[in-house]
């Protein structure tokens, strides 16, 4: 039956998803709830008012609900990239010599480059049918800062990005692009708000962090009539929104009868990975199939597989919610020669719970053997990836390579989030041999552990 399955596999606009799937309704251990880091309770509808427009704290807050509604203009915008395709690495396979089926789930087919494009949408639109003038958000690498000014310009709304200072200076491109699209972008920390100062103050040369940017973001969004904060991982509400990619796999899996044996997806903050496991780690959760489910972060920011579960600020500036969540602690900061926008020091409450619970494996690979990979990939199936993708890439072909030792014949599903046309400058660090691995050391990580608030 493999013979017939097609390179891509594409769903009609009719078998798009009509509703979000929400992961939490099918998990027994519900993820910890938002802590107000001055009482030390669980943040209330009235608490997350404030920061998040009012129905995406619903969205946040609601455990139970199996499926949300994707309003029908969401969907229409959705149809100008969705539904992806999901290719069969015939190319790959045949080179890698492996037995194993390896598919993967192609988000960079848009102008965004990327999956961020899923949420950014429907965050705008809540924004905009709220009444709201703009939004403010950070990014990382760019790719969610892009995604969120081009949905920001279809729907009229301002949109003010802090991007992290390394990546503002190594991804120009990125940044420029986000402009085209009429946003403002601001390198962070910056002095343009009070908690920027205070990290400035500190450490003047600080090379930035998501957690920096998540804290000026929210700062200008709390002080400004009109505005709310977007959030483009981590989030329950960003995995609720993500979950189409893998609603989209699955059904087109379905089609010709596959079922993957492992689901393979990069973790930064967990919206790529949460969104494409969704699905599958529902039936887990019912107990209607098994998958062996890995998520693949860096070495440098390793918070799944290093870092501790506790409760910690959701950033550097310490004004934001707490979560429960694996993580390195609030103020700890990537190398910069950290290549691509997994820089997140906490994971996603959604995912810590599943991972803790042992629904889900991790691993932590180095940078050098990211990008190795991903010029493998690059060369052999054509399309250049992000380095996030690419740390997917690195387990997809280490476990197909472990086919071919054993002579499996497992299926690999996982997920691309983008293309890494804007991250050659690390492709040119790779090519030019000056690449290094810059993993943080077990005193370096205690230092920080040493940070977090004294909490159960």
């Amino acid at each position: 039956m493999s013979e017939q399955i097609p390179y891509k596999i594409y769903l009609s606009e009719n078998e798009m998803p009509t509703a979000w799937y929400n992961l939490r309704a099918d998990m027994k251990n519900k993820p910890a709830p938002l802590l107000n880091p001055g009482t030390g309770k669980p943040m209330t509808f009235d608490d997350l008012r404030p920061v998040f427009c009012d129905e995406l704290v619903r969205q946040e807050l609601d455990n139970d609900t199996p499926y949300i509604e994707i309003p029908a203009e969401i969907r229409d915008f959705y149809r100008m990239y969705r539904p992806s395709p999901l290719v069969r690495a015939y190319c790959l396979e045949k080179k890698l010599g492996t037995p194993a089926k390896i598919y993967y789930k192609f988000e960079g087919n848009n102008t965004s480059g990327s999956h961020k494009l899923n949420s950014a949408i429907a965050q705008a639109y809540y924004a905009k049918q709220q009444g709201l003038q703009g939004v403010t958000t950070e990014t990382g690498a760019g790719q969610w800062g892009t995604a969120l000014s081009m949905a920001c310009a279809y729907l009229g709304l301002d949109c003010k990005v802090y991007m992290v200072k390394c990546s503002y200076e190594q991804k120009p491109f990125r940044r420029e692009v986000m402009r085209t699209y009429g946003a403002s972008v601001t390198p962070s920390p910056s002095n343009t708000t009070n908690v920027g100062r205070k990290i400035l103050e500190k450490d003047p040369n600080t090379t930035g962090s998501l957690g920096c940017a998540i804290s000026e973001a929210v700062e200008v969004a709390t002080t400004t009539p009109g505005y709310r904060y977007v959030l483009g991982s981590v989030l329950n509400q960003v995995l609720l929104h993500q979950s189409v990619i893998g609603l989209e796999a699955k059904a087109a899996l379905d089609k010709y009868g596959v079922k993957p044996d492992i689901i393979i997806g990069c973790a930064g903050g967990g919206s790529n990975l949460g969104g494409l496991i969704a699905p599958f780690m529902g039936q887990k959760l019912r107990g209607e199939e098994d998958y062996r489910i890995i998520a693949v972060e860096p070495a440098s920011c390793p918070s799944f597989t290093r870092g501790r579960f506790a409760y910690d600020f959701c950033d550097t500036g310490m004004v934001c919610p707490l979560a429960k969540m694996y993580t390195l602690g609030s103020g700890f900061i990537p190398s910069a020669n950290h290549a691509g926008g997994l820089r997140y020091h906490g994971m996603s409450s959604t995912l810590s719970q599943l991972y803790h619970d042992g629904l889900m494996e991790a691993r932590a690979v180095e940078q050098t053997s990211v990008f190795e990979a991903a010029e493998y990939f690059a060369r052999v199936e054509g399309i250049l990836p992000a380095p996030e993708s690419s740390h997917a890439i690195r387990a997809a072909i280490d476990e197909a390579l472990k086919c071919k030792e054993t002579g499996e014949e497992k299926t690999i599903l996982f997920g691309l989030t983008g293309t890494g046309y804007f991250d050659l400058y690390a492709y040119e660090s790779y090519n030019n041999g000056t690449m290094t691995d810059t993993i943080p050391t077990d005193e370096q990580l205690q230092k920080s552990f040493a940070t977090l608030p004294n909490i159960g």
